[in-house]
């Protein structure tokens, strides 16, 4: 898809002027179900040794966003509008996903016991979701988004996601430390905060989701044919 002129107005372009072409949007949702849900997340709850409890606690919500992403698949044109929100959903999904796998890790295969550090690394997870979610909406009210995109040079975000995402990992790695002497099993973990994080990002397309929603006028005026079928944008 194109991108658009910029046009005068008090909303931020840059969600709009990074659209993705629907048939993009049918890609990312294979790569992300196959990738990051199938293979790293339900294999390693099938791998032994095999534990229920984990198991259903992973594949439930595994089984909704693969019924719910045939439709991006089958028609990605006409629902791309929700398609931000299932990615949204998908990011939160996911990251869940990796915490039951690095529970499971902890709890069977390192023999944990008591739900200490199943609430920690959960509170871990919150945090970690809500702080991607506040961090966005910042960075897109404030201008910094659209100023970084005029001039990449002109920003260094690196330093603030870097603190936050450290922060995130060295917390994940010490919890971990206490109750393991395993190096593998840290380094495990320490691979699955990093999943996480990257998935809490993703997440915050539950944002973009909700400002195309509130700016319906805005965003036909850059994309006509916006969450019509194919056919009907040919016409």
């Amino acid at each position: 898809m194109n991108k658009p002129k910029k046009q005068e107005k008090d909303l931020p372009d840059f969600y709009l002027t990074h659209m993705q072409f629907p048939k993009e949007n049918r890609q990312n949702v294979i790569v992300f179900l196959l990738l990051f849900m199938d293979l790293l997340g339900v294999l390693p709850l099938l791998s032994d040794p095999f534990h229920r409890g984990f198991f259903w606690a992973g594949i439930i919500p595994v089984i909704l966003m693969h019924i719910w992403g045939i439709v991006y698949l089958v028609a990605p044109f006409k629902f791309e509008r929700s398609y931000f929100l299932y990615m949204g959903v998908l990011g939160v999904a996911i990251a869940y996903l990796y915490f039951i796998v690095s529970q499971k890790l902890m709890y069977v295969h390192v023999g944990v016991e008591g739900p200490l550090y199943a609430v920690i690394s959960a509170v871990l997870l919150v945090a970690a979701l809500v702080f991607f979610q506040i961090f966005n909406y910042r960075m897109l009210y404030s201008g910094t988004y659209d100023r970084l995109d005029e001039d990449p040079s002109s920003l260094n975000l690196s330093p603030i996601i870097t603190a936050s995402s450290m922060g995130y990992i060295a917390a994940q790695f010490l919890l971990s430390l206490t109750v393991s002497k395993s190096f593998k099993m840290m380094v495990l973990v320490g691979a699955y905060s990093v999943l996480i994080l990257i998935m809490a990002y993703i997440a915050t397309y539950l944002h973009r989701y909700m400002y195309i929603l509130q700016n319906p006028e805005q965003l036909k005026s850059m994309y006509s044919g916006f969450g019509r079928p194919k056919k009907e944008r040919m016409r």
